[in-house]
């Protein structure tokens, strides 16, 4: 195991070298790639344990950010892995353009197909993605696609969870340690609400100019005419600049979102399945 640069405890050395011999195991594999914390580490493991026999692809689709696809061509070579990135076609998957509660298994259908093409072309035996310990208490369709398609999760294996994931990408001096979660744009869509190019590009927008107000950990949830935005608890004081408030109310309007509002309860990942039926 690499020295990190901050001390480990012995239980998480333990499963993150649990980790690495499962990738070594697999003799090769395409790692699903998106730039985040837990695909940041998954991707640095599997360069150590699979030397130049793995390779990174990340699925480029208008549910994207563009400051993400950047960051992930970064992180990448950063990390000396080669960077695949194809073109995604969900938009053209009826059930993940219509919404429902199980959206993310058509998203990840379309991403998982996409990533089992390119092993094949490479000769590479698998396909891994960062699923990890805590995601087996949420709701998450797409981990029933990566079953299906018999996609790898090196990091659930392992019993690494979230919390842990950030200390050892801290041990690791990876950049992503303390970088806030940040899932597919079309998570900012009610269940239900149809998901359009138009409308994902809309929030990626709106996301952007809150960001560049200094905002990091945030979400802009769409509801048709209202903009419906979520900040972090360290940063609410933030909003007491009205300066900040009207220039990020302005450039939201300017996307042609009618009402722009403030959510009093804050952001939290998964917000939008509270309350949907199971």
């Amino acid at each position: 195991m690499p020295v990190p640069t901050v001390p480990l405890p012995a239980d998480l050395e333990a499963k993150a070298e649990h980790a690495r011999r499962l990738l070594a195991g697999t003799g090769g594999a395409v790692v699903a790639f998106s730039g985040g914390v837990d695909s940041t580490l998954l991707l640095r493991l599997a360069r150590e344990a699979l030397g130049e026999k793995c390779v990174a692809l990340v699925a480029v689709s208008p549910s994207l950010p563009a400051r993400e696809r950047e960051e992930a061509r970064s992180l990448a070579a950063a990390l000396g892995v080669e960077l695949v990135e194809r073109e995604t076609g969900e938009l053209s998957r009826p059930g993940f353009v219509e919404n429902g509660r199980d959206r993310c298994f058509f998203c990840k259908s379309e991403l998982f197909d996409h990533a089992f093409d390119e092993a094949a072309l490479r000769g590479l035996p698998a396909v891994v993605y960062g699923a990890t310990a805590d995601d087996l208490g949420d709701h998450r369709p797409g981990m029933r696609a990566a079953r299906e398609r018999g996609a790898r999760a090196p990091l659930l294996d392992a019993g690494l969870g979230k919390a842990e994931i950030r200390a050892l990408s801290r041990a690791l001096d990876l950049p992503t340690w303390d970088k806030p979660a940040m899932a597919c744009l079309s998570s900012r869509f009610p269940y239900g609400t149809r998901i359009t190019g138009e409308n994902l590009s809309r929030v990626e927008r709106a996301e952007a100019a809150v960001r560049d107000e200094g905002f990091r950990d945030l979400r802009v949830r769409f509801h048709d005419d209202t903009a419906r935005i979520e900040v972090g608890e360290a940063e609410w004081v933030a909003w007491g600049d009205a300066g900040r408030r009207a220039r990020v109310a302005r450039a939201l309007r300017d996307l042609g979102f009618t009402y722009v509002v403030v959510d009093l309860e804050g952001f939290r990942s998964g917000r939008l399945n509270e309350g949907a039926d199971a």
